[in-house]
């Protein structure tokens, strides 16, 4: 038994400081990883203090860590230092004395360790079977101090890294998609620690990973849903609706009996309806609700994409959900006050104001090969009647060979041709089969690709919002139409809503302001945070799960990454 908690204290590590005792203010994201050894704690400013003689249980904890410190106080990487002077302050604060000697807290450790299944998190990431073994032995009243005071760090290392996965994410969203730069929120790393050792001295360690969780409604209604569909999987799935020439209304079909079956399973058809093998309007009815729930366009007929999304084996939709789950733990804690978001995958975009949704609209963003970047940045100023200035990849891509074939795309696209310093210069003396130290810049008014309005926020990717003269592609179900920005639909409603001002910016203010005709630059009194944020499911009202096309096929890979140990994230 001594070797089996030697063996479990050596493959668990310890995370960075939690906060049990509020659910957005704990620091920043760590993720457990296997089998590399415990973190050694970083080298101490002060020599620690051995606690007393009268306790040889703390002593055992006392010198289990001393074995931990790198011999001769080598230095360690900071991700391991910042890690293991947590387990050094975390054991000095409470003088080394067991945090795990009492039944309740083990208990509730034991069951909260089991709980984050429910959060599309694995329990044994946090070795729960190994300490369920480990906390039964810790009955026999001959098991030795050492072997004790083994299994408290490796409980305390396994209570910490579950919070803090829980609250932050198990996955570096970094690692999946280098321009992430949304930090999690910062906290004392005194307060954490002293909520740490409260929710073990009052025993309400339960409370603690009820309290880590992300407390919004989104995250909760997810893990419901996370909940049914596993239920439907022990149930053994839905049906699925065999290939063949597309269903349509009126038709008579074995098939259609199967696809009757395929929607009542999914709760969009009533089951008094469930026999039958023609394609009647309640079925019809039925099917562009399924199709406005997958983002499909909502023709009432079972083509080759509904048939797709029908066939969807359940078990890639739990996968979904859990990928959701964990960039609800990566951005929740963000979306506060007033701000921006767009969903990228949903093509939509919201204001927010309080934290309360007050106006959503369409949006179009990039191809699969252009995609919309994912980060997080300040709306800063807006742009009337913008001109644009064609970036390399369109000109290289889109524009030349458009040009090449006609000499007079420029004139009848209002384009025209600038040198190096900015100067016009006539396009008959440009040759185009190699042009060489030239931009082309198109004029403002109608046409323009960026239409009336830009709104403008820093990044590297030159991406912003904008108005657009494509209007007819909004009627679209799947909008990855643009080249990387996002075309917005009624942009200068949310142009009056960013600069917040009834008397100076308001929609007739706005209107003239664009009949000018000139290309002007307006500041924002106030900068507006604004989030591309990309989520492949929304959650009705009623609970229900719609599901958005993974348009940039990222749920893969971070289903891939949960359903493995992650290295740790250094705060």
């Amino acid at each position: 038994m001594e070797k089996l908690l030697r063996a479990l204290s050596s493959v668990i590590w310890l995370s960075a400081l939690p906060l049990p005792g509020a659910a957005q203010d704990l620091p920043p994201a760590a993720s457990a990883a296997a089998p590399p050894p415990i973190v050694a704690p970083a080298a101490a400013t002060s020599v620690p203090i051995p606690p007393s003689a009268d306790d040889p249980l703390a002593q055992a904890i006392f010198a289990r860590l001393q074995q931990m410190t790198p011999l001769g106080g080598g230095s360690l990487p900071r991700q391991e230092a910042a890690l293991g002077k947590a387990l050094a302050d975390f054991y000095a604060q409470r003088q080394y004395v067991a945090s795990w000697s009492d039944e309740t807290n083990i208990r509730q450790l034991l069951a909260g360790l089991a709980s984050v299944e429910s959060d599309g998190l694995l329990p044994e990431d946090y070795h729960l079977s190994e300490l369920r073994m480990v906390a039964e032995a810790l009955k026999d009243p001959g098991l030795s101090q050492a072997a004790r005071a083994e299994f408290d760090v490796s409980a305390t290392s396994a209570y910490i890294t579950a919070l803090v996965q829980l609250a932050r994410g198990k996955v570096d969203p970094y690692r999946l998609d280098p321009t992430w730069n949304v930090d999690p929120s910062e906290i004392d790393p005194q307060q954490g620690m002293a909520m740490l050792q409260t929710s073990i001295e009052e025993r309400t360690v339960d409370q603690a990973f009820a309290m880590a969780r992300p407390q919004h409604p989104l995250y909760t209604k997810l893990r419901d849903a996370l909940a049914q569909l596993r239920a439907t999987a022990a149930d053994g799935g839905w049906p699925t609706v065999p290939d063949g020439p597309a269903l349509k209304p009126g038709m008579k079909d074995p098939r259609v009996v199967d696809l009757r079956a395929r929607l009542v399973a999914g709760g969009y058809l009533d089951r008094t309806l469930a026999q039958g093998d023609r394609f009647d309007n309640p079925l019809r009815d039925a099917v562009r609700r399924f199709q406005t729930d997958q983002y499909l366009d909502t023709d009432g007929s079972v083509g080759a994409d509904t048939l797709a999304a029908l066939n969807v084996p359940i078990a890639t939709r739990i996968g979904q959900v859990r990928a959701n789950l964990e960039r609800a733990r990566w951005l929740l804690h963000s979306l506060q006050g007033t701000f921006v978001v767009v969903d990228v995958a949903g093509y939509k975009i919201s204001y927010y104001r309080d934290g309360q949704p007050v106006w959503q609209s369409r949006v179009q963003v990039g191809k699969p090969y252009r995609s919309t970047p994912i980060f997080r940045s300040q709306i800063t100023y807006v742009t009337f009647n913008p001109t644009w200035t064609i970036p390399p990849t369109i000109l290289k891509n889109d524009v030349l060979p458009k040009i090449r074939k006609d000499r007079a795309y420029l004139a009848d696209n209002r384009i025209r041709v600038l040198d190096r310093g900015g100067n016009i210069v006539p396009a008959s003396g440009v040759n185009w089969a190699h042009p060489r130290g030239i931009t082309l810049r198109q004029d403002a008014g109608p046409g323009n690709s960026l239409g009336q309005v830009v709104i403008r926020f820093p990044n590297a990717f030159a991406v912003y919002l904008h108005d657009t003269p494509h209007q007819e592609l909004f009627e679209k179900a799947r909008r990855d139409t643009s080249s990387g920005c996002i075309r917005v639909e009624h942009p200068l409603e949310l142009v009056e809503l960013l600069f917040n001002d009834d008397e100076k910016w308001n929609r007739q203010a706005i209107d003239e302001r664009i009949a000018t005709k000139t290309t002007q630059n307006v500041t924002l009194p106030t900068a507006i945070p604004v989030l591309l944020a990309y989520w492949t499911v929304d959650i009705g009202e009623d609970g229900k799960l719609a599901y958005k096309p993974d348009v940039y096929q990222r749920d893969g890979a971070l289903v891939a990454a949960l359903d493995k140990p992650q290295p740790l994230r250094a705060p």
